[in-house]
């Protein structure tokens, strides 16, 4: 659907209607109030918007912002055949990666073959956008893949590191899950990993990262974490994984879901380099699965 925001009142819609028998769906508001409830409640294939004043970059530049918090829909500017470098302005500040201009009276071809460039160049934007994150992101978990987290947790230690901030490292693996395939098929284990990632991203800050790096092996950076806060996040992750444990669907048999956990904190130069960060997490780790597992372990810690 596109949505040909008239709001000077100009009749845009009645001069573009002919393109309907071309094969567009075309809608109209008239006024910036309308068109802001549309955008926040429908989504479009392209905006084709005719600003109430010449240029209007104020008014521009909220309708991109709203179309940007939605999805990344293409917008057609309209310019005043007076003043057609107005509208160039606002159409320069625009975030969007998918715009043009047009003149209002630009003949009906040229309308048409402008809205179907840009339908398809968003089109195909979208194709990349998707494409690149299914390349860093696992298919079952949603999770990255170990070597863009890897990529992530240097960045943050880079940061940590020139400016003196804190940063933690957590280890998650998932307690005998190697008897979990054997003792159901592998659709359970699946369904597993799946929810352990879930709770894994319920536990995420805006600024956390996290990663599946193995099999049933998880991995979390929370930047600007010390020792009190990664704790906690590491109590509310086992605790919650082992709340998973359950009675299977369709059977009558029981599934214990518990998980290891090791964590390694730096505030400033105590840890020389992200590899021994994760030489100190893995380590943790190693000691909460001999300990008998479903429980974190603080690299730091004595016990």
């Amino acid at each position: 659907m596109i949505l040909i925001c008239d709001h000077r009142g100009t009749g845009l819609l009645k001069a573009l209607r002919p393109l309907r028998g071309a094969g567009f769906k075309l809608e109209a508001t008239g006024n910036l109030r309308e068109t802001r409830e549309r955008i926040r409640n429908e989504s479009h294939e392209l905006l084709v918007i005719d600003p109430l004043v010449s240029g209007g970059t104020v008014e521009i530049e909220e309708l991109a912002r709203l179309c940007s918090e939605e999805s990344a829909t293409p917008i057609l500017l309209v310019s005043d055949p007076r003043e057609p470098d107005k509208v160039l302005e606002s159409a320069n500040s625009l975030d969007s990666a998918c715009w043009d201009v047009i003149r209002r009276d630009a003949g009906i071809d040229e309308f048409a073959m402008r809205m179907r460039r840009l339908v398809g160049q968003a089109s195909q934007i979208t194709e990349l956008v998707d494409l690149r994150y299914r390349a860093s992101h696992d298919d079952l978990t949603d999770l990255l893949r170990p070597l863009y987290f890897q990529a992530r947790l240097e960045e943050h230690y880079s940061a940590a590191e020139r400016h003196g901030l804190d940063l933690s490292l957590v280890l998650i693996d998932l307690d005998n899950f190697g008897k979990v395939n054997k003792q159901f098929d592998h659709t359970v284990g699946d369904r597993v990993l799946a929810f352990a990632a879930r709770v894994i991203r319920d536990s995420l800050r805006t600024e956390d990262v996290a990663g599946r790096i193995g099999g049933d092996e998880f991995a979390i950076a929370l930047p600007f974490s010390g020792p009190l806060e990664a704790a906690a996040t590491v109590h509310r992750l086992y605790k919650t994984i082992s709340a998973l444990s359950g009675t299977i669907a369709g059977s009558d048999q029981e599934l214990l879901v518990t998980a290891s956990v090791g964590f390694e904190t730096i505030g400033g130069d105590s840890v020389s380099s992200v590899q021994e960060l994760r030489r100190h997490a893995e380590s943790a780790l190693r000691r909460a699965k001999k300990a008998g597992g479903n429980r974190g372990v603080y690299y730091r810690s004595k016990s």
